[in-house]
């Protein structure tokens, strides 16, 4: 964890619901919620903001913005996929960290990597390490 806070701009505590990230104001280019509980999940379904996290999403979705889901549970249970098709309805992308079988992976990093690619391609941020299907044997 320190590793990922030393990466931070600023961090703000989960209950500060007066942080500026919770405010329509405070633009920015979207949201990944990576990895998101399904906690988490209802809560953006529903429109509950009992914390910064699903406050800074619900401000993302009323101002357009892009809110990308990477749910963490497995398997899904009925109300995981009522939720995950709701937040879908009101604009949410969902996410889920499948593995790969297509382009080569041969290891962890390597399943790691393409699930941030594909996240990042959410946000047409490039990612050196993920490898994109470039079809079979075609040239695209």
């Amino acid at each position: 964890m320190e590793e990922l806070l030393k990466l931070a701009d600023c961090v703000h505590d989960e209950h500060n619901l007066a942080a500026c990230i919770s405010s329509g104001s405070f633009v920015t280019d979207g949201m990944i919620i990576m990895p998101c509980s399904m906690k988490t999940l209802a809560g953006i379904a529903t429109g509950y903001a009992d914390n910064l996290t699903v406050r800074a999403a619900d401000v993302c979705m009323k101002e357009g913005r892009k809110v990308v889901l990477v749910p963490r549970e497995m398997p899904f249970g009925k109300v995981h996929i009522r939720n995950m098709k709701e937040a879908s309805d009101l604009g949410c992308v969902i996410v889920p960290p499948v593995l790969t079988f297509y382009n080569g992976a041969r290891t962890l990093e390597d399943q790691i990597c393409h699930i941030v690619g594909k996240v990042l391609l959410q946000f047409g941020i490039a990612y050196d390490k993920f490898v994109p299907w470039t079809g079979a044997g075609e040239e695209c």
